[in-house]
């Protein structure tokens, strides 16, 4: 291990804003899987020093190591304390550029935060956050990393008794947007501000530079924000539990719970079986982050007037819709957008809907489909080719655009249940065999092509939820 972590800036805030603590050790460690390629942008090597400090194992000379306080509304309901329940935070690292990357072990053991929780993660969840926060870096969805991940033969109870796992998830900053609600909500306007000028002055740049600080920041966090909701949408990702306390400050997915990409298209999709309302549906998902956003505005009342807050929560819809249709164009090959062109992008996932066809591969194969087996499929086609005539990329450059725009690969349910089943019996090979697949999830790799066919009938009967 040549590269030293250090511990967290966050360290600077009173310590009101989290709790120090030890990493609780598991029995015996052994290496799931270890993401090569991140690890080279850190110089970090796989050695048993690297395996006892990512399993939470090796004694800790200082007491660097803290769990975070936040709070949150969860699924429209305000809890005024939640907290880093099982993720411990080990401190920073620094990237071959001397960028500084927090470390964080998700399943380390209990803290002050884990509210009757035992401070572990399963092996099952730990390998879907592992290979979907890669798979979403290598879509170009802002994200938060996975280094490795790290098991024991302890047993966890769940619905049923399963095996422990530890994953080790680094991002620029874990802050969430209940960070700043539990300091709203608890009155501590003091600390907030403290909060919210260490974060602007660490992460924000450009804010802190800016005439008006607090402004600039939450237009950037409203941006991103916007930017990144419309890239789920675009490439059919589905966050089963967008909380606010599930938010990243940075515009980065965090907290893959239950989450899925759309096999057949299904507007109304819900990937996460306790979420009876639907709060969390596909098609619900811009509207939901509008929502958390004005959580999060409200935290700021005491920065900014009301009328400054309206002005920039304005600003959501037309940055989503910009980075949406944006986007959807690409996907379609078509290089200037108006009416048309939206109403065309509009009628084609009605006709995906309503002839259940599958969302990635409906996209991937325009270039080669012309879908003369359905008369409205068909019609829509020979509309799309004359758009396509008129408002596409040149021809020597659409496939390009088109082929960059729409992935082959995608970690479909089906694939990482039965990337799970085998690491519950001790292979590992499917959890290596698809994080290697994602990486390149735009390249077409012929003897890989039955990772891109449509789900079986039987992954319809997949129940993901929130245990984890």
């Amino acid at each position: 291990m040549r590269n030293k972590i250090s511990p967290s800036q966050l360290l600077e805030l009173p310590d009101n804003f989290y709790q120090k603590i030890k990493t609780s050790p598991i029995s015996n460690p052994y290496l799931v899987d270890f993401n090569k390629k991140l690890a080279e942008d850190f110089e970090l090597e796989m050695s048993q020093e690297l395996i006892e400090l990512v399993s939470g194992n090796k004694p800790a000379t200082s007491l660097n190591s803290i769990a975070t306080v936040y709070a949150g509304h969860q699924f429209g309901g305000f809890v005024p304390q939640l907290g880093d329940g099982r993720a411990i935070l080990l401190g920073e690292i620094q990237d071959k550029s001397g960028k500084s990357w927090e470390v964080q072990l998700k399943g380390a053991g209990e803290t002050a935060f884990s509210r009757q929780g035992d401070g572990r993660a399963v092996l099952r969840s730990t390998i879907r956050e592992y290979l979907c926060s890669e798979a979403m870096h290598h879509l170009n969805i802002p994200t938060t990393r996975a280094l490795c991940i790290t098991g024991s033969r302890d047993p966890v109870y769940r619905e049923n008794v399963e095996s422990t796992a530890v994953l080790t998830r680094m991002a620029p900053s874990h802050i969430r947007f209940g960070h700043f609600e539990y300091f709203y909500h608890s009155e501590q306007t003091e600390m907030l501000g403290k909060l919210v000028d260490f974060v602007i002055q660490h992460y924000f740049p450009e804010a802190h530079n800016s005439t008006n600080k607090y402004e600039t920041f939450l237009q950037q966090v409203i941006i991103s924000t916007a930017e990144l909701v419309a890239k789920w949408q675009c490439v059919g990702f589905s966050h089963g539990v967008m909380n606010t306390d599930n938010m990243s400050i940075m515009g980065l997915t965090i907290d893959y719970g239950p989450f899925g990409f759309l096999d057949e298209y299904d507007p109304d999709y819900i990937c996460n079986h306790s979420d009876y309302q639907g709060r969390y549906a596909f098609n619900k998902q811009g509207e939901i982050a509008f929502w958390n956003l004005h959580c999060l505005a409200q935290c700021f009342t005491s920065f900014l007037s009301i009328d400054a807050l309206r002005a920039l929560l304005a600003e959501f819809q037309p940055a989503f819709s910009r980075a949406y249709t944006d986007e959807m164009h690409k996907k379609l090959g078509l290089k200037s957008a108006n009416k048309e062109t939206q109403q065309s992008i509009q009628q084609f996932l009605e006709l995906l809907a309503k002839y259940q066809l599958d969302y990635t591969n409906s996209f991937r194969n325009l270039t080669e489909n012309d879908y003369s087996d359905n008369n409205e499929m068909a019609d829509w086609f020979v509309q799309y080719k004359n758009l396509l005539n008129h408002h596409g990329y040149a021809q020597d450059e659409i496939a390009n655009v088109m082929n960059s725009a729409n992935p082959k690969y995608i970690l479909r349910n089906h694939l990482a249940q039965t990337a799970i089943e085998k690491a519950e019996n001790g292979d590992f090979s499917e959890v290596q065999k698809l994080r290697k697949l994602l990486n390149n999830p735009y390249d077409e790799q012929p003897d890989m092509a039955a990772y891109a066919a449509v789900a079986p009938d039987w992954a319809k009967a997949l129940s993901i939820s929130c245990s984890s």
